[in-house]
């Protein structure tokens, strides 16, 4: 059964920002329920347009609106409010957001592919991390529910992306202009830290990890 693309609701300060934003997630076949600058009151926001997930443009400076982020991501209530997808001008902010509870971190140089997967990847409560984000954010739970020892690496997360789409070694390598040695390299190491046997075992153990690369 196919999944309904998420809702999404989108807000940057930049009204052309939310424009083209808006224009990308549409053609990338994501329905937009809502535009609007950063509100006062996010759950308020959340309550009028109801969408599954808020992409976030923090612009160039992330660090004016992390307190209402934080607010929003860890509010009083038990209750669960819609997921967050922020895009971010560089890694600065990345940590700070991580920390506070955001899963879904995505820098503003990203293609419509990669924001139409990342948003219904975060609304399935899935982790969505830019591999080009510091790799020690990466520290995915385990089945055991504890942390990798070791994180992995950018490229180590490119070809677990590219492994989870089946793809043989001669595949990996040509798109991500790499020797085969290389991929069986980075394959080898990916085993080790999910403690996998096998391919296909790594692929289920970081499915199960909640953990997705774009």
């Amino acid at each position: 059964m196919t999944r309904a693309a998420p809702r999404t609701a989108i807000i940057a300060a930049d009204p052309l920002a939310r424009a083209g934003l808006a224009s990308l997630v549409t053609a990338g076949g994501i329905p937009v329920v809502g535009q609007v600058a950063p509100p006062d009151d996010l759950a308020e926001t959340a309550a009028i347009y109801q969408p599954d997930v808020f992409l976030w443009d923090l612009g160039w400076t992330p660090d004016r609106y992390l307190e209402q982020i934080v607010d929003f991501i860890q509010p009083e209530s038990e209750v669960a409010g819609p997921r967050l997808l922020a895009l971010l001008p560089g890694e600065e902010a990345a940590a700070t957001l991580w920390q506070a509870g955001v899963r879904g971190l995505l820098l503003r140089a990203a293609s419509q592919d990669q924001l139409a997967a990342a948003l219904v990847a975060v609304a399935e409560g899935l982790v969505v991390l830019d591999p080009r984000l510091p790799t020690l954010l990466v520290r995915a739970p385990v089945e055991n529910g504890e942390a990798l020892a070791e994180p992995l690496t950018p490229r180590e997360l490119e070809v677990l992306q590219l492994l989870a789409q089946g793809l043989p070694n001669k595949t990996i390598a040509r798109q991500l202009q790499i020797s085969e040695h290389t991929v069986k390299f980075h394959v080898n190491a990916i085993l080790g830290k999910l403690g996998a046997q096998s391919r296909t075992d790594a692929v289920v153990r970081a499915s199960r990890a909640g953990l997705v690369l774009l």
